[in-house]
């Protein structure tokens, strides 16, 4: 294990610092609940759509992405490719109905127009989607970082996370946009310098790099065929249209960031910088991951400890040696891509460089755990305390609120990812998660901002039916051999969008079937 210089802990501690110096900077303004969730509205549209585009450049880019890129190609890149499809919905429809409607919350138009059920079901799909990426992305950072030091994946989470939390408390929604802004400009050159790095190593790296690439089809986008039982194309691009449609349409995160904008022309402005940003750096780390791929190619050797790292998580406790290098030499790329980019960091950068790197990797944790936290610290004071224990909350009362609860989201985030250490793709885990999640809740909100004739009754049959439609999906490979028929086939990617297909038209069927009874 290369432990990391003096240099390289200066430069991680000095980037900690700053960050929480950001969040005492701002705290000073934070005197009403309405400063910390929406910074009274004075937000400049391009530092917003740069907070956008760090969110969505979490660890599970930084280090997932590669990851996969390494064991597998690009297919996941179309996810991407949908991105500019959902930013125009968003754009044309969804910022300026936020804008108009004024109100924090993006799901108290829900129960204005179904009722108080329908937003009860679309906070708790938020809050459990959110825990779930909050705990994916502790999990990756901690994972990184146990490379580089040797320390448990629990005691990285822990003080990581208190220092999120910190600044998160102190500088509400404002010191979260600013210090993702810091955060977009860090790990975007971190991801630069390691491709550089692997040039630098590499002879011919272009060519090198192009041959091995091509010679294994890493740069393959997916199957055209249409087939929905694998990562085809076609999959890939639903699941990213449906996912940034809940994203820039009806995620929390998104919705309150619009808020924060001086007018409407910069809240949709946000939103297309966050794409012309995202599109282009995350095809980057793709193809950071196909560097890596070609260098160990080249180098097969060195990459023989991850693999032995790799055979010993998976053997039990105990395992003989032989029986790990018989492993290691069996696994394929797949089974240990997550781990890959770390270990070439810890062995390849220099000094003063891998601190950038580790910052970098800190800073793709926090952009995304932050804005997580402030926005269900958001949910719970608007959507559950408000709305059902203390309508007359007063704004002091408010913001020691929302203190509390970003401090135990904080605290929920990191006793997630304690609970998937194991796992063996980050970003396959969180898009499984996310699908369960978001499914039913884009569905709801399709089927009530599309339709005005849709009525309280007919949206719980539709919900219903499509949460025992994802539940279904989720959980039939328990169904017994002799019923193999009733079997789900379908990749995990498609639960968001049947989910919400089922929801959707489901209510839209039952709609209008009463409309012709009626008649």
């Amino acid at each position: 294990m290369k432990n990391i210089s003096l240099i390289d802990a200066a430069i991680v501690a000095l980037y900690l610092v700053l960050m929480i110096g950001v969040g005492l900077w701002f705290s000073r303004k934070n005197k009403t609940s309405e400063n910390f969730t929406r910074a009274l509205g004075k937000i400049p549209g391009w530092a917003i759509g740069i907070s956008l585009y760090a969110t969505f450049l979490s660890s599970n880019t930084f280090i997932g992405v590669p990851g996969k890129a390494f064991g597998s190609n690009w297919s996941s890149l179309v996810f991407s490719l949908a991105m500019p499809f959902s930013a125009w919905m968003a754009a044309k429809f969804f910022v300026p109905y936020y804008r108009k409607i004024g109100g924090i919350s993006a799901y108290s138009n829900l129960e204005s127009r179904f009722g108080s059920w329908a937003r009860i079901y679309a906070v708790a799909c938020f809050i459990l989607m959110q825990f779930a990426r909050m705990g994916s992305i502790f999990f990756g950072t901690a994972l990184t970082l146990q490379a580089f030091t040797g320390y448990p994946m629990v005691a990285i989470m822990l003080v990581t996370g208190i220092c999120i939390i910190i600044y998160t408390v102190l500088g509400g929604i404002e010191a979260v946009i600013w210090t993702e802004v810091i955060q977009a400009v860090l790990k975007t050159v971190g991801g630069v310098a390691i491709i550089l790095i692997i040039f630098w190593e590499l002879p011919a790296p272009v060519q090198t790099i192009l041959d091995v690439g091509i010679r294994d089809n890493k740069f393959s986008l997916g199957s055209l065929d249409l087939d929905f039982t694998t990562s085809s194309f076609l999959v890939v691009f639903l699941y990213g249209f449906f996912m940034n449609i809940k994203a820039f349409g009806f995620d929390q995160n998104y919705v309150q960031r619009y808020h924060t904008a001086v007018s409407e022309k910069d809240a949709v402005k946000s939103v297309w910088l966050c794409v012309k940003l995202y599109v282009p750096i995350s095809l980057m780390f793709f193809f950071l991951g196909t560097c890596l791929y070609a260098y160990y190619d080249v180098n097969p050797d060195a990459l023989m400890p991850v693999r032995l790292q790799a055979a010993t998580e998976i053997l039990p406790a105990g395992a003989s040696s032989t029986e790990i290098f018989s492993l290691a030499a069996a696994l394929k790329p797949a089974d240990y891509g997550d781990k890959v980019m770390p270990y070439f960091i810890v062995n390849m950068l220099p000094v003063g460089l891998v601190g950038l790197i580790i910052s970098a990797l800190l800073s793709a944790a926090m952009s995304t755990i932050s804005s997580g936290m402030n926005a269900s610290s958001t949910v719970f004071l608007e959507d559950i305390y408000k709305r059902h224990v203390n309508p007359e909350i007063n704004e002091r009362q408010g913001l020691k609120f929302l203190y509390v609860a970003t401090a135990i989201c904080g605290l929920i985030g990191m006793g997630v990812g304690i609970a998937m250490i194991g796992a063996k793709s980050i970003l396959d885990l969180w898009w499984e998660l996310s699908g369960i999640f978001a499914g039913g809740m884009l569905g709801l909100f399709l089927l009530g901002f599309i339709s005005d004739k849709v009525n309280s009754s007919t949206a719980a049959i539709a919900t219903l039916t499509g949460i025992l439609v994802i539940v279904w999906m989720v959980f039939s490979h328990l169904i017994p051999q002799e019923y193999q028929f009733l079997k789900n086939t379908l990749h995990a990617n498609m639960i968001i969008v049947v989910g919400t297909l089922v929801i959707f038209f489901v209510g839209m069927g039952v709609t209008w079937v009463k409309s012709r009874l009626n008649t």
